[in-house]
């Protein structure tokens, strides 16, 4: 006899794939999803209770976004096997994020510009620079991170925005970073770097339409503030 309890072992009314085949995904906890991935408990111990235990460990799913396979393997009961079947679903999710038909979203305020990428940015721990790339009726042709550290006007260089912006024909482009403290608030950095790529754009004939600061569920639009001006 196998000394782990499969789903099989748990009474029915409480198996997650049970539970999802009738209820629906949106309907179950993040301790059954969690479940599902892991497929086996261990010994004396289900796999939903070790799902859960897993979620207490970490922090909760949010922290569980910043994981490593190796973090969650000094967790007892999760070997290498079950490591890595969660930080593949936690990877599959953000490349599915990142997938997103963007050219679909129109960019009509700072708001929408700030809400396509917060909650890709919000949780993370170091800063990423990402660009907006937008045709002529501002919808989104490509979404792509630019640089990940602290921003400089150094690391961030126009050449490179700019070049990804003539590869895709873009008319204009949106640029956004997160600040980890949460706090949105603008660095003399970032009115530096933001001058730098505002007249870069000028010159190009690529509209900077504006730079977002990301924090934990606020931003700051430089073009709301009046930092950033219509260049038409």
């Amino acid at each position: 006899m196998s000394k782990y309890l499969l789903l099989k072992d748990i009474p029915s009314e409480e198996r997650p794939r049970e539970r999802f085949i009738k209820y629906g995904p949106d309907q179950v906890t993040n301790a059954e999803l969690i479940a599902l991935l892991l497929r086996t408990g261990r010994s004396g111990e289900s796999v939903l209770a070790l799902a859960q235990r897993v979620l207490s460990e970490v922090g909760g799913l949010q922290q569980l976004v910043h994981t490593t396979w190796e973090e969650l393997i000094q967790i007892n009961g999760i070997g290498p096997a079950k490591a890595i079947q969660l930080t593949s679903g936690v990877e599959l999710g953000r490349r599915i994020s990142r997938a997103l038909p963007l050219e679909r979203d129109t960019i009509r305020s700072p708001e929408d510009a700030a809400l396509l990428v917060m909650e890709e940015l919000r949780f993370e721990q170091q800063e990423h620079f990402i660009c907006l790339f937008l045709n002529t009726k501002y919808k989104v042709i490509k979404n792509k991170c630019i640089f990940k550290g602290t921003l400089n006007a150094s690391v961030v260089h126009p050449r490179e925005i700019f070049h990804e912006a003539i590869r895709t024909s873009s008319a204009a482009l949106i640029c956004v970073h997160n600040h980890p403290s949460g706090d949105p608030t603008p660095s003399r950095e970032d009115l530096k770097v933001t001058e730098r790529l505002v007249l870069a754009g000028q010159v190009m004939g690529i509209e900077v339409i504006d730079h977002i600061i990301i924090g934990d569920q606020v931003f700051y639009s430089m073009k709301e503030k009046g930092i950033i001006f219509d260049s038409k």
